[in-house]
């Protein structure tokens, strides 16, 4: 009895070590960064404009399941498609975050004080910016009908290219 023991208790450690090497899959979207790694978001959306699309902000926190099936499910999949992907900016500003960013009038700040700053209480929220900070788009707030979600976000993303070239 006791080697069968033994062996069960060596293939359970064997699975749990296995679970734990497996990669940790990330729906991490580029954080808002320039090269000095600190965001710039005043040259952020600066460089969506000239994309001809908004800058797209996921405001979101580690510990947000909601965030992580927008990311995955809307968000990533938005960077690879070819009707947007050369247009639109994703970043990604984490709530629950010291990192140092520039904000939209060229002022330090950090992800979790921006965050406040645009009154971001809930996550996830999906905002559309253009130069200088300018909302173009209602923000997408929560995770919504999955149904309906692509829809919405599709429209936003439409809207804030019109806000774009009607400017």
């Amino acid at each position: 009895m006791r080697p069968l023991k033994e062996s069960l208790a060596g293939l359970a450690l064997a699975a749990l070590l296995m679970l734990g090497a497996a990669p940790a899959r990330s729906t991490d979207l580029p954080p808002a960064a320039d090269l000095r790694a600190e965001a710039d978001l005043r040259a952020e959306a600066e460089q969506a404009r000239r994309q001809g699309g908004p800058l797209i902000v996921i405001y979101s926190r580690r510990d947000c399941k909601y965030c992580e099936t927008v990311k995955r499910d809307y968000l990533q999949p938005l960077t690879a498609n070819p009707r947007y992907r050369q247009q639109v900016l994703v970043r990604q500003i984490n709530q629950d975050s010291a990192a140092p960013l520039t904000d939209f009038r060229g002022q330090p700040s950090s992800h979790a004080r921006f965050a406040a700053d645009e009154k971001i209480k809930l996550v996830p929220v999906v905002a559309f910016y253009g130069p200088n900070g300018r909302r173009l788009a209602e923000p997408i707030v929560g995770a919504r009908l999955p149904d309906f979600y692509q829809g919405y976000l599709e429209e936003a993303i439409e809207q804030s290219i019109g806000a774009l070239q009607a400017r």
